[in-house]
């Protein structure tokens, strides 16, 4: 029997697979996948609605979660003989027609299921190879009459975030379902009424946390290791706040197009902010005088991390400034909600003489390797 080893207490094993997890989240070589269903539902011109539903056919098509790697899943498809890919695009119709409703006045409306990114020479060329594309097409008309429409989409396709695009109105609204929840119904019959500022501030703070939890692995990591070193609050406070006023300078003027850098630069360099706040942790057990500078500079690759997906998820023509500001009112949430699980997990050993040695460093040891290995596969994916 060995003696002389302790092993780590057991409530050290919560902060420890809060680490492994944000680590197993994170994805292969892309730092923010697509983690919800795109739908875009159009009203017109004439009596007709089209609704395109942006997810990862491949995988819908081989009954495999859309975190596979997309090279394996284009194999796979393309490894398929002619009546066999028949048979599984035959069956991916029918799921959506089972799994997807478009509703006028609670009715569901009869729709063609179409793939129009299927041997597009773009879906060919695509940087992420790809046999079916990323959308489904649904086609169908508009009952005569009709005075309202909804949507819905079961659990398979997870949160939705639904646009509907009124092209006789010539209006849009946007809004974010639950998995397998439907859609308010949209009155059809009246002037259009643009979403109020309650409704877009409550939707842009709730993309903003989103983004942070889950979907902002490297963002979590990176707000654990600043937590990692300093066992006390005054130090954690200065890094937290330099690191939330970077990134909200870089996200804010990259939202407004004042300032860019491409994805395949800023994703790298995020990943290697991750690896170097953690080494730091490892090498240094007490706060340093430009810790704080060097945390602000990861913050302004940070914000512009932030700035690409706000970019895809687009600002409302009207209340740009509001919501603007209320996605960063999430991602201050969700780096929060961060910290209150790294205090609820570590709070009651952070003064412990053993801290640093069976804590810190090995997890921060971890964090290091992680986003080392991010920046590698980013790098090699851009």
């Amino acid at each position: 029997m060995l003696t002389g080893v302790r092993r780590p207490p057991s409530a050290l094993l919560p902060a420890l697979s809060l680490a492994a997890a944000a680590a197993l989240a994170a994805p292969s070589a892309q730092a923010h996948p697509l983690t919800f269903t795109e739908v875009t539902l159009t009203l017109g011109p004439g009596p007709v609605f089209l609704a395109d539903v942006i997810y990862d056919l491949d995988a819908l098509a081989l009954g495999v979660p859309i975190d596979t790697d997309d090279a394996e899943l284009a194999s796979a498809l393309a490894a398929l003989g002619p009546d066999e890919l028949d048979l599984r695009l035959a069956r991916l119709r029918r799921l959506f027609e089972r799994r997807v409703r478009v509703r006028f006045d609670g009715e569901p409306a009869p729709f063609e299921v179409g793939f129009p990114d299927h041997d597009a020479p773009r879906t060919a060329a695509a940087d992420i190879p790809s046999v079916l594309g990323l959308t489904a097409r649904l086609t169908g008309a508009i009952p005569p009459g009709a005075v309202t429409v909804g949507f819905f989409a079961s659990r398979a396709f997870g949160e939705v975030h639904l646009s509907i695009v009124d092209a006789v109105r010539g209006g849009e609204t946007r809004s974010i379902l639950e998995p397998g929840a439907r859609s308010e119904p949209l009155d059809l019959s009246g002037p259009f009424t643009p979403p109020g500022p309650g409704e877009t501030a409550y939707r842009y703070l709730r993309l903003g946390f989103v983004h942070i939890l889950p979907a902002g692995a490297d963002h979590i990591l990176f707000v654990l290791a600043l937590f990692l070193l300093s066992t006390r609050l005054r130090p954690l406070v200065w890094q937290v706040t330099a690191f939330t006023v970077a990134h909200a300078v870089t996200l804010t003027l990259a939202a407004l197009d004042v300032v860019a850098l491409a994805p395949r630069i800023v994703e790298p360099l995020i990943a290697l902010s991750v690896a170097g706040v953690a080494v730091e942790n490892v090498l240094t057990d007490r706060l340093t005088r430009w810790r704080a500078a060097v945390v602000f500079g990861f913050g302004l690759l940070h914000g512009l991390g932030f700035a690409g997906v706000l970019g895809e998820l687009g600002l409302p023509d009207e209340g740009r400034l509001l919501a603007l500001a209320a996605f960063n009112a999430g991602i201050e949430l969700g780096q929060l909600a961060v910290i209150a699980g790294a205090v609820a997990a570590l709070g009651w050993c952070r003064r412990k003489p053993w801290y640093r040695r069976r804590v810190s460093v090995p997890l921060s040891c971890a964090i290091a390797l992680t986003g080392l290995a991010w920046a590698v596969e980013r790098t090699a994916g851009g």
